[in-house]
């Protein structure tokens, strides 16, 4: 395990890091976790739903076709169970890494009512406390609420409401462990994070460009690591707005970034970063939605770049 980055960490770009063999394909990456041994769980929406490599990039699996209705995020907990955020079938699964069903929060295919609160309509990603095993939901699409469970899936409290002041949402997108006594919030459309304790209380917040995915740091790596989305397609061109990770503190106090300030498919660029992962070397895996934000929008369509690795070299 490493210790937290500095200012004087290195991070460099892996090129063609996933082999997926052939006929395999991506379509694309939306969300990325890794498990104690540094393999790497690569959440999709193409035909291979679930993608499993070892840290070199070479394939071990997949499983889950056509169990999924819209992959969206990832998490692994400590005895390498994976926590599924299936957005518009409104669940989140518990599964093994094997793929069997442990437990499911919410109806699949049946939304809470939009913007209520009750879970879930459309929710998004997992956070999950070390210490405790209490999970904590982002409801962001259809809600703008965070839910709190057991680890036995059983309902603790909620908070958040649509809004721009301290404690409400406006898409709650992600969420991270921060330490195990405070939550932080991806509060994506508000161009914000926010931290709460574990109880829902509001502690702070941070300015970002969009920020789309967070993640904690392994073992003695106390760090966050936040990806930013890019500038609206009014501002194509403008640089320094986006599409980077950047490293910070448990305070939100930034130290280190990389990334080109430009949108792109170069191994130094990002097209729409949206699910994080760190493993025990430091190095830090971006999935990327890149085909509903670019290539899909390309004729003729294609699919493009959407999974990244960027190695810590030194520091």
């Amino acid at each position: 395990m490493v210790n937290s980055a500095t200012s004087a960490t290195v991070y460099e770009p892996v090129p063609y890091w996933a082999k997926l063999p052939h006929p395999m394909f991506f379509k694309e990456a939306t969300s990325i976790a890794v498990d104690s041994d540094d393999n790497v769980y690569v959440f999709g929406r193409g035909d291979y739903p679930l993608i499993i490599f070892d840290r070199d990039g070479n394939f071990l699996e997949t499983w889950g076709a056509g169990e999924f209705v819209r992959p969206h995020g990832i998490t692994i907990d400590a005895a390498d169970n994976l926590y599924l955020a299936d957005d518009d079938a409104h669940v989140i699964e518990k599964r093994t890494k094997e793929g069997k069903l442990i437990f499911r929060l919410g109806e699949k295919g049946k939304a809470a009512a939009w913007q209520e609160g009750k879970p879930f309509n459309r929710p998004t990603h997992v956070a999950i406390n070390p210490a405790t095993g209490d999970l904590f939901v982002t409801d962001g699409y259809g809600n703008s609420r965070v839910h709190k469970y057991d680890s036995e899936g059983k309902y603790i409290q909620s908070w958040g409401e649509s809004g721009s002041l301290n404690g409400q949402f406006s898409l709650p997108h992600n969420i991270a462990m921060n330490g195990t006594d405070r939550v932080t919030v991806c509060d994506r459309e508000n161009f914000r994070l926010q931290t709460f304790t574990t109880d829902g209380e509001y502690v702070e917040q941070v300015h970002m460009h969009r920020p789309m995915a967070i993640t904690d740091g392994k073992g003695d790596d106390t760090n966050l690591y936040v990806a930013e989305a890019g500038a609206p397609p009014v501002q194509d061109g403008v640089r320094r707005l986006g599409q980077r990770v950047v490293v910070m503190d448990r305070d939100g106090n930034e130290l280190t970034r990389f990334g080109n300030e430009l949108m792109g498919e170069g191994h130094d660029q990002f097209i729409a970063p949206h699910g994080m992962a760190v493993d025990s070397e430091g190095s830090v895996y971006i999935a990327e939605v890149s085909y509903t934000a670019y290539g899909s929008k390309l004729d003729p369509v294609r699919e493009v770049t959407s999974l990244r690795k960027w190695k810590r070299v030194s520091g």
